[in-house]
């Protein structure tokens, strides 16, 4: 607690899609402090051992989320050391730190921790089965954490976007802008989420989770999956940004095969959802009526700018 007798937030990665929209939803519930590489209290470097036990020590929170994260997928075939320092070692370190502190964990992980095969949406339960050194990465993390003893919660996300950073839907309304036609892989699924919800979901967890002295989450600790309800191709995501910009821009279907990456993606990422409704009754809105929100203000800043 503060001198204010609110509970001391520390936020990492405050300057990605999802902690950008941290900052404000996590404010409304304790003092927020951040760390990271940008737009952040205290700078925090995660490839550095050791870095975040030191800064737990000397902030003392009541509450860390961990919104920061390795996440240049393709990069990371080639980064795979990187990669795991940052999704997997530093999450064990965050882990053992808030164990020793006595103060609860928010992670953020993946879809990328299953194979991809399938045709129900995932559950938690279901055996992981990572395909690249992302999803790897991020699996070891969730592990590490569970194994800290520390109290957490894991909250899986999927097709993230926003509006800022880097994400599909940025990439497509520039590229619509510059381009006649696009071609957009068509047989890989998922539930494109925006960041904000991820955000605004978060914090309405966290406010059936406050004690009197912070936040614990005891018996309803483990493995969540948070994303927009329904599902879409990558196409079919494509085809209603095109939609609501209102483009000329011909966008076609073509396979994974026709789109080689370095990395292999999961053709299946619907997640289930359930066992968040069931738990802290929060349900995400169908990921359509996200876009339309998203582009609305995206719009509107536009307008601004002229």
């Amino acid at each position: 607690m503060n001198e204010e007798g609110r509970p001391t937030i520390l936020l990492l990665g405050p300057g990605g899609q999802v902690g950008w929209e941290l900052r404000r939803t996590l404010s409304t519930l304790g003092s927020l402090r951040t760390a990271g590489r940008e737009g952040a209290d205290h700078s925090l470097d995660l490839t550095r051992p050791g870095a975040l036990a030191g800064l737990i020590r000397s902030r003392s929170p009541d509450l860390v989320v961990n919104a920061a994260a390795y996440t240049a997928v393709d990069q990371a075939e080639s980064e795979p050391e990187l990669a795991r320092r940052i999704n997997a070692e530093a999450v064990g370190e965050l882990g053992r730190a808030a164990l020793e502190a006595g103060c609860p964990v928010v992670h953020y992980s993946t879809d990328y921790v299953f194979s991809g095969e399938g045709e129900r949406p995932w559950r938690e339960e279901d055996a992981t089965g990572p395909v690249s050194v992302y999803g790897h990465s991020k699996q070891e993390g969730e592990r590490k954490l569970a194994d800290s003893g520390a109290d957490h919660l894991i909250l899986r996300l999927a097709w993230v976007y926003g509006g800022r950073g880097k994400n599909f839907l940025l990439t497509m309304r520039r590229l619509m802008g510059e381009r006649s036609g696009l071609s957009v892989v068509s047989d890989q699924f998922g539930s494109p989420t925006w960041s904000r919800h991820i955000a605004e979901a978060t914090a309405q967890v966290l406010a059936q989770c406050r004690t009197g002295q912070g936040f614990a989450f005891g018996e309803r600790q483990g493995i969540y999956h948070l994303t927009a309800g329904g599902q879409a191709s990558w196409h079919e995501f494509a085809c209603a940004i095109a939609d609501r910009l209102g483009t000329k821009c011909e966008v076609s279907a073509i396979t994974t095969a026709d789109y080689p990456t370095p990395a292999r993606r999961p053709a299946w990422s619907v997640l289930d959802n359930e066992k968040l409704q069931r738990t802290f009754s929060v349900a995400l809105p169908h990921w359509r009526i996200g876009l339309d929100l998203c582009m609305e203000e995206l719009e509107a800043c536009d307008g601004a700018e002229r």
